[in-house]
């Protein structure tokens, strides 16, 4: 019983993107996310709807929005990824995951942005961690990979 009262609560750490054409800056974002969660966090994964993300960035992603989420729940380090809302609402993802921790990454000023926002003006207690950028490798974004592709084939 003793053990039961000391162990800690798990805690949930909530990351969330687009991750279309999965590279590495996407593995290392989400292992920076669980560690931000500390020793046996549970790191549940939002991945955007196509639609959202052509709301967002003005077209559709290369791969659909079921390979996208099942490839980030495929990795060793997510233990849940979940399809975002049709309709994006930051408050219905916060309410229903209820996480300890929001984690934003480099490039999610605006996202970021409206998590502080929503988390003030309720008085949640959800620490909100960016992760940095992991250097500058060659292929370190889905841009960068499209642009790649487009380029060799012009060869």
């Amino acid at each position: 019983m003793a053990n039961e009262k000391t162990r800690e609560k798990r805690k949930v750490v909530l990351a969330s993107g687009v991750f279309d054409l999965l590279h590495l800056g996407h593995v290392r974002f989400l292992e920076e996310a669980k560690k931000a969660g500390g020793r046996d966090a549970e790191l549940i994964v939002i991945v955007a709807r196509d639609d959202t993300v052509e709301k967002r960035k003005g077209k559709k992603p290369i791969m659909p929005e079921n390979q996208r989420r099942a490839l980030v729940e495929s990795l060793r380090v997510v233990d849940e990824a979940i399809l975002g809302y049709e309709k994006f609402d930051i408050g219905k993802v916060i309410e229903k995951i209820r996480p300890d921790i929001i984690v934003v990454g480099y490039d999610q000023n605006g996202m970021e942005k409206t998590v502080k926002d929503y988390v003030k003006e309720r008085g949640l207690n959800i620490k909100i961690v960016k992760i940095g950028k992991f250097g500058e490798d060659e292929l370190d974004s889905s841009s960068k990979i499209k642009q790649k592709i487009i380029e060799d084939f012009k060869r």
